[in-house]
């Protein structure tokens, strides 16, 4: 039987210097593959809307959504630790709701935690998530969900001001009761001192090796999204036009019928192929 990978398990690993690993995922087949691979921990990230859903942001990812592609995944994963990643003013307005939506991540969208953006200013939902029993990772740094007030996807902590804000952010989120936090668009300086001074884990995303462990966006990773593209994403296959090339490929073949092929089609008994031509002929 396959061992699901637990917290402790992602805590062991930082305590023993062992390195994390986080891909996205949003469908059944992913899933697999990322699981197959036996990455730690998936992130089923709101960035769905914008590598699966066409949408401009995160902003406009819904509830419904989420927990559509939650569900996909956790039908997919046996052993990766699975987090659902809370849309934008699903736990911002009232800690209430933020509890009520967080534990549809558990219940319906079969994910083991969740994760929020944010600082010092979401420790209250943080603390009410987490009192009623459901697992909570932070983010700091490049937040998405609010990259119309940070300015844009622009790098954060580049100042000692900035950077102290970070480290005060996360150690508010540690003492919450978080049991990791994302560094996303950190200098590396800043994030490998954020890891040394906390005791959960850290994990990164343009944010340095000096983390506990490292995400990336799957399409990113794939070469499969081209709209935006951060300067910290290392494309590990470029699958974008192999597919494209296949689907050239097929449409070349059904214009010149060689698709399908006799291989590719089903056959009657002959007995039963000659009553049906017999049929026809009467």
């Amino acid at each position: 039987m396959t061992k699901k990978t637990t917290i402790l398990d992602l805590q062991n690993k930082k305590n023993n210097g062992q390195p994390i690993t986080m891909l996205t995922a949003y469908d059944y087949p992913t899933a697999q593959l990322v699981d197959a691979a036996e990455i730690d921990t998936i992130l089923v990230g709101d960035s769905l809307g914008m590598v699966v859903l066409g949408y401009k942001s995160t902003v406009p990812v819904t509830m419904a959504e989420m927990l559509h592609h939650c569900q996909a995944v956790a039908r997919g994963a046996q052993r990766a630790f699975l987090i659902g990643d809370m849309p934008f003013m699903s736990y911002q307005a009232d800690s209430g709701e933020a509890v009520r939506n967080a534990g549809r991540f558990l219940k319906e969208g079969g994910m083991d935690s969740v994760k929020l953006e944010g600082g010092r200013e979401m420790v209250p939902a943080i603390k009410a998530i987490i009192a009623a029993g459901i697992p909570v990772l932070g983010h700091i740094g490049l937040t998405p969900q609010s990259q119309s007030k940070l300015g844009g996807y622009r790098v954060q902590g580049r100042t000692a001001a900035a950077a102290i804000e970070l480290l005060e952010d996360a150690l508010a989120l540690q003492d919450a009761g978080c049991f990791g936090i994302v560094l996303e668009a950190v200098p590396a300086v800043v994030a490998a001192e954020i890891s040394q001074r906390i005791e959960i884990p850290t994990i990164g995303i343009g944010a340095g090796a000096g983390c506990d462990g490292q995400v990336l966006v799957l399409h990113d990773l794939l070469g499969l999204y081209d709209r935006l593209q951060p300067r910290f994403v290392k494309q590990y296959a470029s699958l974008r036009q192999t597919i494209i090339d296949a689907f050239l490929t097929f449409r070349a073949e059904v214009n010149q019928r060689d698709f399908p092929a006799h291989e590719h089609t089903y056959a009657m008994k002959a007995e039963e192929e000659q009553a049906f031509l017999n049929w026809l002929e009467e």
